[in-house]
Parts: C-alpha cells; sequence; structure tokens
C-alpha cells in the first residue's frame, strides 16, 4: 500500500504557482516513489532525468508537514552545478494553507543534484531544502536563492539548518 505525499488538494494548490504552461496538463506522471520505486537517490535520477518537463518534489516528514520544490528545468543529475530558473520555487504546507517561496533573483542557486544529495536554494553554506544519498536524513534552513524559511516540522538544529527523517517522497513530472 502506496502512502500518499502530494494528495489532490494540495496539487491543485500548487498548480496555481507552476508557470502557465506546466498548468495545462490535467494529469502529471509520478516519476518517482519512495514507496513505489525504493530508497535509492541514482534510481530517483534515472526515474526521473529523461522527463522532458518541470518535476515537482513532495516530502512528507516524521512530524507529517509536507513540503516541497518546483524545478522547471527537472530533475536531474547537475555534474557539480547549479541549475534551474526564476520560475522555481520553494513550498510548505501549513495546515491548509501553502505558502511558496519564490526565487528572490540574488543568486542562480537553485538546484544541485549531485550523487551523494539532492538539494534546492544555497548560499551562505545553508541550503533551502537538502536530502542525503539514502533520502531518509534531511534538512532546511533559510536560502539567499528562495528567502525562505525552514521547511520541515521543527526537529534538531545543527547551527540554522534544522534536521528531518523523510518518510515520503514523491516527484511528479508535468509538461511536454
Amino acid at each position: 500500500m502506496t502512502s500518499v505525499v502530494l494528495t489532490v488538494e494540495v496539487a491543485d494548490m500548487v498548480r496555481a504557482y507552476l508557470p502557465a504552461l506546466a498548468r495545462l496538463p490535467r494529469s502529471w506522471t509520478l516519476l518517482y516513489s519512495l514507496d513505489q520505486h525504493g530508497i535509492s537517490l541514482s534510481t530517483l535520477y534515472t526515474r526521473c532525468q529523461n522527463h522532458p518537463g518541470g518535476a515537482l518534489l513532495a516530502i512528507r516528514d516524521a512530524g507529517d508537514t509536507v513540503f516541497g520544490a518546483w524545478v522547471g528545468d527537472g530533475l536531474h543529475p547537475s555534474k557539480g552545478a547549479y541549475y534551474g530558473g526564476g520560475e522555481s520555487f520553494l513550498w510548505k504546507m501549513y495546515g491548509e494553507e501553502l505558502k511558496v517561496y519564490r526565487w528572490a533573483g540574488k543568486n542562480d542557486y537553485v538546484a544541485l543534484c549531485e550523487p551523494d544529495y539532492i538539494s534546492f536554494g544555497g548560499g551562505d553554506g545553508h541550503y533551502g531544502l537538502y536530502l542525503d544519498d539514502t533520502l531518509l536524513d534531511g534538512s532546511s534552513a533559510r536560502s539567499i536563492t528562495f528567502g525562505n524559511e525552514p521547511l520541515c516540522s521543527k526537529g534538531p538544529r545543527k547551527g540554522e539548518n534544522v534536521a528531518f527523517e523523510c518518510v515520503g517522497l514523491e516527484i511528479w513530472g508535468m509538461g511536454p
């Protein structure tokens, strides 16, 4: 039995913030699910890298908070360089309300997808959202890229980073 991370209600809220062309498809494609495809960053990249459109990452942490990222360029190994554009954003559910953190224009550190981790939003030594290669341990902190606050449930802090345990992860593809 698969545990749903991105509900229809949350997807409808997030859809309003997507670029116009990404909002057009009424159905989205589940590219990767922790429950269905296993705990492997390599599998995540393999399943996502050939999708031609944008990707929406949705995480549920052990504190039952749901949050994630939208990257218009999709998710793929970045070979040591950040990628992604100004349409990208981080998001978090606060009860029934969606909070979106758009690109602030202060740097271009949108997505960094390395063999050992995946991250979104950088600068000042912090990531807006970070997951290690086990896809279980992550952290979130304020980032210059998105001007966000930590996205995850309140948890142990390592400096400005708030640690979380990932219990659900989905990546949804939309676009051409």
